[in-house]
């Protein structure tokens, strides 16, 4: 396929990386920016669920925990059905910027889905991405 299979964006925030650590891999501070509610067993093979106050959850599993620097996971991809075993990665990586952070996020694995899901998956985390890191900021800013 001549798909593209990555997301990637880098955002700079005023924060130090051990704040945007934590809101990246604790339930409480994914569940105040990412979704409503999170569980995560912060471990390499863990399980992790975001869940939203309209009913939806995925389900996720954590690949890569280097803290506080990275952090992977994999997730359903939701134009899918539940049982399809293909996912996407998401990895974030931090490093320091001044006496901020700068976040990169890198989401692969879109080239394996099929042409008939591909561009409402893909286009709907490119958008995704821009809305969900725009509120990790603002969580981070009144926090």
């Amino acid at each position: 396929m001549g798909f593209p299979d990555r997301i990637e964006r880098t955002v700079e925030l005023a924060h130090p990386p051990d704040k945007v650590w934590a809101a990246l891999t604790t339930a409480e501070g994914l569940g105040a920016w990412f979704g409503n509610e999170a569980t995560i067993d912060l471990r390499p093979g863990g399980a992790a669920q975001m869940r939203w106050s309209d009913g939806s959850a995925v389900d996720m599993r954590v690949e890569r925990v280097e803290e506080p620097t990275v952090f992977g996971f994999t997730w359903q991809i939701h134009e899918l059905p539940d049982d399809d075993p293909r996912r996407t990665y998401v990895e974030f990586t931090l490093e320091p910027a001044g006496a901020g952070t700068r976040l990169r996020v890198v989401e692969t694995g879109f080239a394996q889905l099929p042409e008939e899901v591909y561009r409402e998956a893909y286009d709907g985390h490119v958008q995704g991405w821009a809305r969900e890191l725009g509120e990790l900021a603002g969580h981070l800013d009144a926090g």
